[in-house]
């Protein structure tokens, strides 16, 4: 009797194994889906039909960040987004079609990865025994958003990412974006005549200005991969997944405008009665040679090339 090749072999565990996991996830009466998050896009992969009555059935390879937005809401959509980012175990309290559910996220490491290659993420319904579970989850989340403070990833002024955080994520992504050999996209954001604001207002209100600025450009975010932080002093920085520079171009002028429509009174400005930002991007290939994140990023804040 001969053996059969250890490729053959390999490549009908591998079948067999896809095909036992999508009954057992069909099979789940919990709201289940999986991700892909070695792609840019996170885009799901597999879903269940009880996600299918919850999420629609048109969101197989939808990106993930959108089809979560649009069950929870972007503020915990881009909480969730920072969870998968950071290869996190985590759950959170969601309400959906008037049911209260544990949000639970997963990575799901193969033998010999550091990095997960594809998260779960699947819907737990309250009540009985799976409440104090529930519960025991919920406290443990608290708990991991209380150790995320205590390492000062949020800026103190603004609530959004400080710059070292802001430089993890991107390195992160960066690291994705080379081995799918797409690019991304930085636009930095820089407040007009801050320092005459300051001047005539005072730290107190400069800094209630920062937060409402802050807050503007994040409402601006077109999807919950897109992140915001704060470089310090007057400087602000979006990252997305974007490649079309004219596209970035016209979506940095919208946050401007939107900044501007605060209407928040500058006196001393040189641009306007209101408080403006002026706008640099860049977009890069990641998979560009010798292109690195850090060569990237600082290339933007020195204006070199421009």
């Amino acid at each position: 009797m001969s053996a059969q090749p250890e490729s053959s072999t390999l490549s009908d565990s591998m079948s067999v194994n896809r095909k036992i996991l999508e009954q057992v996830i069909a099979a789940s009466a919990e709201p289940l889906v999986i991700v892909r998050v070695d792609h840019p896009d996170w885009p799901v992969v597999l879903s269940n039909q009880a996600f299918d009555a919850i999420g629609g059935e048109d969101t197989r390879q939808k990106p993930f960040a959108d089809v979560i937005e649009q069950l929870v809401g972007r503020e915990l959509a881009l909480e969730i987004s920072e969870t998968v980012r950071s290869q996190q175990e985590t759950s959170f309290p969601v309400e959906q079609g008037g049911k209260e559910y544990l949000l639970a996220l997963k990575p799901l490491l193969l033998p010999n990865e550091s990095d997960a290659r594809f998260y779960v993420a699947f819907w737990r319904g309250g009540g009985g025994a799976g409440a104090v579970a529930g519960s025991d989850i919920h406290h443990a989340l608290l708990k991991a958003k209380r150790r995320i403070r205590d390492l000062s990833r949020d800026d103190a002024v603004t609530g959004l990412l400080n710059g070292r955080a802001f430089r993890e994520v991107l390195e992160h992504d960066w690291a994705v974006a080379a081995r799918e050999k797409s690019t991304l996209s930085i636009v930095l954001f820089t407040l007009d005549d801050f320092d005459a604001y300051v001047d005539v207002f005072g730290r107190h209100a400069a800094d209630s200005c920062l937060r409402r600025v802050g807050q503007a450009v994040r409402r601006c975010l077109r999807r919950a991969s897109d992140v915001v932080g704060r470089l310090g002093g007057a400087e602000l920085i979006v990252l997305s997944h974007a490649s079309d520079e004219d596209g970035v171009r016209e979506f940095a002028a919208r946050i401007s405008n939107a900044v501007r429509e605060l209407g928040l009174h500058h006196p001393r400005s040189t641009v306007s009665r209101f408080v403006t930002v002026s706008f640099r991007i860049a977009v890069g290939n990641a998979a560009e040679k010798g292109a690195t994140a850090r060569k990237f990023i600082d290339d933007l804040l020195t204006g070199a090339g421009d």
